[in-house]
């Protein structure tokens, strides 16, 4: 959870990033951008940070070598230390950028590096770099009056300052780990066009106790949605009790423990040897790790519990919401060869 209301921008540099393969150009300002009008630094910090607001998932910088070659990481290492002249460092994160964008689909625009204070980052102040690129351009327009009489007047290219289309907070925290950061990108989603997470920041997912959650109850729901089916026959109620099973486990404890897991909420030794594997191949496809036992975040199952499917729809008629126990849930076919479900009760309400 991010808090910027006692932030201030320190520094803020301004250019402009062409695609490389079109042969458009990369124009480097000569000097930082000096807001001057009162009003801008809270429109432009509601423009950078707001979008962060109450995001949780968190990357940190990588590399496949060692994690000094990585561009972004080693500029802002340098801004953070005051090692360089935070002007030159945005030039060089400029040229970087520049240098990577070479697909077809990837949109020219502007690049703000902007150097904050004071802001709150899960209920710790520090101190934060911002990369952002704008691509997307709107009219808009201004009324104007004199007194007596209106004017209406128009701007092509403007900005929606409710729309970032692109980036990044670097939080002076754990450097060791390759910082903090938290990433949007709202444009090119096509997995060929992911310059700016995977060329440019080149992040991996970090290994907090929101992750950790967060991928466990994925791996389990895609499991138990996907995966099940080609080794355990399970009926949709049987599948749903499982995913509800798991929300109620995560809901009720404080921290994950797998055979636990595997004991209380699957209880099949087949079904727990069959997740295992398929945790384990979905940590070697996302080069990542799920720990075995960690603290679980509220956060985390919060946002997974609102994406667990608990209805099972019967053709257009009947949506049936199971939330408990799929025992109680009888499945057959009549003589006529219609389905049906028998449920088991003890009160109406």
């Amino acid at each position: 959870m991010i808090t910027y209301f006692e932030s201030v921008i320190e520094s803020l540099s301004i250019h402009y990033i062409g695609n490389k393969s079109k042969n458009e150009l990369c124009i480097f300002s000569k000097e930082p951008l000096f807001l001057l009008d009162e009003h801008l630094p809270s429109l432009v910090l509601e423009y950078f940070i707001k979008p962060f607001e109450k995001m949780q998932e968190s990357f940190s910088f990588s590399h496949s070598g060692t994690i000094e070659l990585n561009e972004v990481f080693h500029y802002a290492k340098e801004i953070f230390h005051n090692k360089a002249d935070f002007h030159e460092a945005t030039a060089g994160i400029a040229r970087h950028l520049y240098t990577i964008s070479t697909h077809p689909n990837i949109k020219s625009g502007e690049l703000y590096v902007a150097r904050f204070k004071n802001i709150l980052v899960d209920g710790v102040e520090t101190d934060a770099i911002g990369i952002f690129k704008s691509e997307v351009k709107e009219p808009y327009l201004k009324v104007e009056n004199d007194g007596d009489f209106f004017q209406l007047q128009y701007e092509l290219n403007g900005i929606n300052i409710k729309k970032l289309d692109k980036g990044c907070l670097i939080f002076n925290i754990e450097e060791e780990q390759g910082y903090k950061v938290m990433v949007i990108d709202q444009t090119n989603k096509n997995s060929e066009a992911l310059y700016w997470i995977d060329l440019f920041l080149q992040l991996k997912v970090r290994n907090d106790e929101f992750n950790q959650t967060n991928n466990l109850l994925t791996v389990y729901k895609n499991f138990i949605s996907e995966a099940a089916d080609n080794a355990i026959e399970l009926t949709k109620p049987e599948k749903i009790d499982l995913l509800n099973r798991s929300i109620r486990y995560f809901k009720e404890k404080d921290r994950f423990d797998l055979d636990e897991f595997g004991s209380e909420v699957i209880g099949h030794e087949h079904g727990i040897k069959l997740f295992m594997q398929y945790k384990e191949d979905f940590e070697q496809r996302h080069q990542t790790d799920i720990e075995d036992r960690f603290e679980i975040s509220n956060t985390a199952v919060k946002k997974q519990a609102r994406i667990y499917k608990s209805v099972l729809k019967l053709d257009r008629n009947f949506h049936i919401y199971i939330h408990g126990n799929s025992e109680l849930i009888e499945r057959g076919v009549d003589n006529d060869g219609r389905k049906y479900y028998k449920i088991y009760y003890q009160e109406e309400s």
